[in-house]
């Protein structure tokens, strides 16, 4: 799907586009008062008060036939600057719009608004030149969104939007935009039984239902399996820690925006943990090292909670507590470029198993110009980097430079995956890391008997597995590969009078195996039950009937299929179990 921030055109077009929406508001509505209305990655929004009255979904085809006479009345948009005091003058009705200008200093800012037919607005622009310009547009829906974004202040009506140059490019989008919806893994989500919210446990926090916990540990058995044979070792750790352990870190300098409020207890001030480095440091320096123990690769499933704003939550894709599939490498110098491999090809290896193709890997380095950001140390830096860089030549990884996106201690390498539907997200990280090590005074004996410091690398195969879930149930629609699912089969008898037994000694048969099935012996008819069990999305529908019964057999459907094969249970098992052990798709 577009972004419409990095595209010239289209962001001109679409914060033109902001601008005749509220030309319209403003005909529909006189007394409408306007906050702000940017060019966003999805299209554009207008913040509004309406004061008492309310914009529903039914109404916003209305204010697109005033936007289409607004645009088809080609007016030219005009361009003109004003001292800050004509500003004020201009705007001296509308208590938003005084904000803004109040808090600019035209010293540094130059104040500018734009003028179309009998509206005219506070902007920076840049516009297009004529409202004839602005044809192709859709609006997609209202939501609340508080005045500067601050739960205390009045809460204003966001109507969101998206404009194109032409009908094509806009037809393409919106049935994006439709598939975007089937795939949205809060439906799918609901839909399956894998998690719910509630407020009463509080925004941001997802609790995972039968069904969703049992793929969340097929996922963790995975990943904790490839790490065993990896030579990595679990640990678990506490899910707060003290304030001092985070200011050891620099965490509590540098990340404690993102953290929950300090909590005292006993005198002591402890805080949710927002990463897992912190305490794998401090399992580190538990016992001295030789360099014979290392590299040492801890990793642990960890629990973790960072603030986030109510209005970026979405899902389990943007949450207030999450599970990381975090590991901690400790080594030397010479083994930096082995480890580092080594989980690049660990991550490559999950990708090809889950079938994840679409990808791009990204080297995130500091900004050498920001001091307060980045651990002060330009040695450090330049050496890390230039190791990152050199490890990914050598591999012959393509990958992109990202100034300013590197952790404050060190560089990292990102995978961005592409979704079917939406915008870019990282999955894999793996950070390189110098300054820990330091803070927390770990060494390790080398083989002269001195004592050096080791390097550390922060990798995060799923990032984290609530937001992988997400990403997954997305990508699949929810139609999750046998050895993932959450139930691997359903077993249906056409009639439970006359084949009840049958159906519960192949159900037992297939627990006794490890298989994940459910029995469906409701007092149904047999299309209800085999429509409920495709919506389920699970991946084998076994029907069983007097012939099954009389031969021993059994009857499957795969999902998404109508023809039906039969098999023995044996066959049957051992295909459930071949596909497990294979991950095949």
């Amino acid at each position: 799907m577009i972004n419409i921030k990095e595209d010239e055109r289209l962001n001109k077009l679409n914060h033109s586009c902001a601008h005749l929406l509220a030309q319209a508001i403003q005909h529909l509505y006189p007394h409408a008062k306007f906050w702000v209305g940017p060019a966003i990655e999805e299209g554009f929004y207008y913040d509004i008060d309406l004061g008492d009255d309310v914009i529903k979904e039914e109404d916003l085809p209305k204010i697109e036939k005033e936007m289409k006479k607004c645009s088809k009345s080609a007016k030219y948009i005009v361009r003109n600057e004003l001292s800050k005091e004509e500003a004020l003058d201009m705007f001296k009705d509308d208590p938003y719009k005084i904000d803004l200008i109040s808090r600019m200093d035209e010293n540094d800012t130059v104040i500018s608004c734009y003028t179309q037919g009998d509206f005219t607005d506070l902007c920076r622009g840049p516009h297009v030149d004529n409202t004839k310009e602005i044809k192709y547009f859709k609006l997609l829906k209202v939501s609340g969104a508080y005045w500067k974004g601050d739960s205390k202040n009045k809460m204003l009506q966001r109507i969101y939007g998206i404009c194109f140059d032409n009908p094509e490019d806009l037809e393409e989008h919106l049935k994006q935009l439709e598939e975007a919806k089937l795939r949205d893994h809060r439906k799918i989500g609901k839909e399956l039984g894998i998690y719910m919210m509630s407020d009463l446990v509080g925004r941001g926090l997802p609790m995972y239902l039968p069904k969703g916990f049992t793929l969340w540990n097929n996922l963790e058995t995975y990943i904790r399996n490839k790490e065993l044979k990896r030579g990595y070792q679990h640990v678990q750790t506490p899910p707060l820690g003290n304030v001092e352990l985070y200011k050891t870190s620099g965490h509590w300098d540098h990340y404690q925006e993102s953290m929950f409020p300090k909590m005292e207890v006993e005198g002591e001030e402890f805080v949710l943990r927002p990463m897992n480095c912190p305490h794998h440091m401090v399992i580190y320096g538990n016992n001295i090292h030789s360099y014979r123990e290392l590299p040492l690769r801890i990793a642990e499933i960890a629990r973790d909670c960072r603030y986030e704003a109510s209005g970026a939550l979405k899902g389990i894709e943007r949450v207030r507590t999450f599970c990381q599939n975090d590991s901690h490498i400790f080594c030397t110098l010479e083994q930096v470029e082995s480890e580092f491999k080594g989980v690049v090809d660990l991550i490559l290896e999950c990708y090809r198993e889950l079938n994840i193709k679409n990808y791009r890997f990204e080297l995130s380095l500091r900004d050498p110009e920001d001091k307060v950001k980045y651990h002060p140390d330009d040695e450090m830096w330049n050496k890390a980097e230039n190791m990152l860089r050199q490890v990914l030549n050598d591999l012959k990884i393509d990958y992109v430079e990202k100034i300013g996106e590197a952790a404050f201690y060190g560089p990292k390498l990102d995978v961005q995956v592409r979704p079917a539907v939406g915008n870019e997200i990282t999955l894999s990280t793996c950070q390189l890391d110098f300054c820990l090590p330091k803070k927390f005074e770990l060494t390790y004996v080398d083989a002269s008997g001195e004592k050096k410091t080791p390097v550390v690398l922060h990798r995060a195969v799923f990032g984290s597995l609530d937001r992988f879930i997400a990403y997954y149930l997305e990508e699949t629609k929810g139609v999750l590969p046998s050895w993932l699912a959450p139930v691997q089969a359903i077993i249906i008898p056409v009639n439970s009078e006359f084949q009840g037994e049958y159906a519960n000694e192949i159900y037992h048969n297939l627990i006794d195996n490890n298989i994940r099935v459910e029995l469906d012996d409701r007092n149904e008819k047999l299309g209800y039950r085999l429509r409920e069990a495709q919506t389920s999305k699970i991946p084998y529908t076994i029907i069983l009937g007097d012939n099954e019964k009389e031969e021993n057999k059994i009857s499957y459907r795969l999902f998404g299929t109508k023809e039906t094969i039969t098999v023995s249970q044996d066959e049957f098992i051992n295909m459930i179990k071949n596909e497990t052990k294979q991950k095949g798709l």
